[in-house]
């Protein structure tokens, strides 16, 4: 089994008061780097999150670093090269999908090419919208 994890499910893996926290975590923690995996480009994302969470649990650049480094430790990383990110651009405009909706096409371009057999995010919908090809992977964190 091949898990793909979307930003959407590893910010709230380290953030404990977070409502998806327990399923988060419980989904990372048993990922290892031969059965898991995330978009190169989801580092930045999940940085980017956890240094501008509102509230108490904002988290500084060098915390957020190391977390970003344990995720680096745990899943293999995917990014796309230059044709398969124009490959992936034409899907999407084929798909209508515009704005922000565009960087989940990116994630899922990713988790087809690391021929994932599950696409854990918190944003099914998003991610629901991209095709039969995706949606099929699409799945939360299952229920502790």
């Amino acid at each position: 089994m091949k898990w793909f994890f979307d930003s959407s499910v590893l910010v709230p893996a380290f953030l404990p008061a977070h409502v998806h926290h327990a399923r988060s975590f419980a989904v990372f923690a048993a990922a290892t780097p031969q059965n898991a995996s995330c978009a190169a480009h989801s580092l930045a994302e999940v940085y980017s999150s956890l240094t501008k969470y509102p509230g108490k649990e904002r988290l500084g650049a060098e915390y957020a670093a190391l977390l970003v480094q344990q995720i680096e430790e745990k899943l293999t990383l995917v990014w796309l090269d230059g044709e398969e990110y124009c490959a992936a651009i034409r899907r999407m405009a084929g798909l209508g999908i515009v704005g922000g909706a565009v960087y989940d096409g990116l994630v899922a371009a990713c988790a087809l090419k690391a021929r994932a057999d599950d696409l854990y995010t918190w944003n099914v919908r998003h991610f629901d919208l991209l095709g039969a090809e995706i949606k099929k992977l699409v799945t939360m964190p299952p229920a502790l």
